[in-house]
């Protein structure tokens, strides 16, 4: 049997238990196992062995529950509450001011978090009914929370990142670095389209009441208090990290003691608010642990057969096409598998195809695999908000006002699909968004 077979085959079996309904790090890891044993005998059983040595080896692993734990501290204590809070106040007065706002806050949370689940839950528990009540139209402000949660995995610390870091061997120091350029366009795009299509159709976000508008200038200076703490918690654990005192894992365990400090000082630390943050750094943690592990060894049998040159074989010499149009066909293939599976389940499918052959294209850019990086987490963002089975709708879903219904969630969806899609063609065509960044400020 040919290794283009084997691979078609592991590849198909793959699918098919994920259509089952099973895990994806069972359906992976089972393929995997299965294969080495087939393949290479009882020696086979080395593999995901040598697979769980080499992930918890590496160091910069240990940033993945740390942040996740901060992330959960600061939503669980409300601090997150009282952002939105100083946010309302402050640019209610602007043509639809409580949704810029709401994005700028989207844009803080995924500063301190990593992931999009945090500003899902705060937009849907907080600014979704405080928009309603104020009157902005629905189908707005679904689209708003869905798109600007979804900039959890661009804006680091990003847990997909690390993923993909610990998948391709690349630094995340350095992917971190290179989603800040793309994540702040995204979110400026974002930011635009409401203020044109508000000042177009001002019904759609009337203006703050003539109380609210009053408030005198006292009150709304003591509301900036709320923004102290999370922006001196991330300038912290980024600044240290930039300049050189702290390592990466480092950064993040100041991370997450400055947030347990913060909620302590504000006299929101209990017995029940810890168990249930440890409760979800736990469950979040492990998942993301048994995912990367089945990536690997899966990873490991894919590339011993010599998938990997198959895939560019076919790529480059059969269907003849050049680098560019090999990354454009990439890029399709992750939008359209981001309809019906979610951003890990994507790498572990394709980390094996696609990221030894990137490496291997002469794209004539300094850092392409870091930018190739960037542009599989923005296709992930398309992939957390299209249906039919796009997380945050589901997430959304369950998590909205009874008045807001699933053909409101999946109309409001689309405009922020092409911003996003436009975002990925302008990080194409000019690298240096994402790669600027890490390219001068050089830290490993």
């Amino acid at each position: 049997m040919s290794y283009e077979l084997i691979a078609g085959l592991m590849f198909l079996s793959m699918l098919s238990l994920m259509l089952t309904g099973q895990r994806v790090f069972a359906a992976v890891g089972f393929v995997a196992a299965g294969a080495a044993l087939l393949l290479y005998g009882t020696g086979g059983i080395e593999m995901p062995f040598n697979a769980t040595f080499k992930l918890f080896n590496w160091f910069p692993m240990l940033t993945l529950p740390l942040f996740i734990y901060m992330g959960y501290v600061l939503s669980e204590s409300g601090i997150a509450e009282d952002l939105y809070r100083m946010l309302h106040v402050w640019f209610g007065k602007f043509a639809g001011g409580l949704a810029i706002g709401t994005i700028l806050l989207m844009v803080i949370i995924s500063a301190m978090n990593g992931l999009s689940v945090a500003g899902m839950a705060i937009g849907s528990a907080i600014a979704l009914p405080e928009m309603l009540r104020r009157g902005y139209d629905k189908v707005l402000i679904t689209g708003v929370v869905q798109g600007g949660s979804s900039l959890g995995i661009l804006i680091p610390p990003s847990v997909v990142m690390v993923l993909y870091g610990v998948i391709a061997r690349e630094p995340v120091s350095q992917l971190w670095l290179a989603g800040v350029g793309p994540g702040l366009l995204m979110a400026t795009l974002f930011c635009l389209y409401i203020y044109v299509r508000v000042k177009a159709n001002p019904a759609l976000a009337p203006a703050l009441s003539d109380e609210e508008l009053s408030m005198p200038l006292s009150e709304k200076l003591a509301l900036l208090r709320a923004g102290i703490i999370p922006f001196a918690i991330f300038f912290t654990m980024t600044g240290l990290f930039v300049m050189g005192f702290t390592s990466l894992v480092e950064s993040s365990a100041v991370g997450a003691t400055a947030a347990t400090l913060a909620a302590w000082w504000k006299g929101r630390v209990s017995r029940a608010m810890i168990h249930e943050t440890a409760k979800k750094t736990l469950a979040i943690s492990c998942m993301f642990l048994w995912l990367i592990l089945a990536a690997l060894a899966f990873s490991a049998v894919f590339d011993g057969i010599g998938a990997v040159r198959a895939i560019e074989n076919v790529f480059i010499t059969n269907w003849e096409l050049t680098p560019w149009q090999t990354i454009a066909l990439m890029m399709a293939s992750f939008i359209v598998m981001g309809m019906f599976l979610d951003d890990t389940a994507m790498l572990v499918i394709v980390a094996p195809l696609y990221v030894p052959l990137v490496d291997r294209l002469d794209l004539g850019i300094d850092g392409q695999m870091i930018w190739f990086g960037i542009l599989y987490t923005m296709t992930c963002q398309i992939a957390y908000i299209t249906p039919p089975f796009g997380y945050n709708l589901f997430l959304m879903r369950g998590l909205a006002p009874k008045e807001i219904t699933l053909v409101d969630i999946y109309r409001s969806i689309w405009p922020f699909v092409i911003m996003m899609a436009l975002t990925i063609a302008l990080v194409m065509m000019f690298p240096q968004i994402a790669l600027w960044l890490p390219q001068t400020l050089n830290v490993r």
